[in-house]
């Protein structure tokens, strides 16, 4: 039984589009992670080690808290390659906040440090 159908056949297809039908429309926006200079790197590794720490306590709103905010800022640092004003001040309230539970830790010195606390 022959068909009048093409045949396709797609290879490796890395940062490609594809459209298919009478009006579709294909794009590609090719993005690379945004640079990050020295303090930006020293503080979404202090942040990341601080998340570490912290998956060691028992979870109570203070943790949570300072975990989601430090998520936040890993997130945005990633995406950005800086953590803007705002972040770095929420960073500094979830810091504070939690000072009675970070002490435990020299990786809250590390991130408080960095943030000039």
């Amino acid at each position: 039984m022959a068909t009048d159908e093409p045949n396709v056949s797609i290879g490796r297809a890395d940062n490609s589009s594809f459209a298919f039908g009478a009006n579709a429309r294909a794009e590609t926006h090719n993005t690379t992670a945004p640079a990050r200079d020295e303090t930006a790197e020293q503080l979404l590794a202090a942040v990341r080690e601080l998340r570490e720490d912290l998956a060691r306590l028992r979870e109570n709103e203070q943790v949570a808290r300072l975990d989601s905010t430090l998520a936040d800022t890993e997130e945005e640092i990633t995406r950005t390659g800086t953590a803007g004003e705002s972040r770095i001040q929420r960073l500094r309230e979830a810091l504070t906040d939690a000072q009675s539970v970070l002490t435990l830790f020299s990786s809250a010195g590390a991130v408080a440090g960095l943030l000039g606390m």
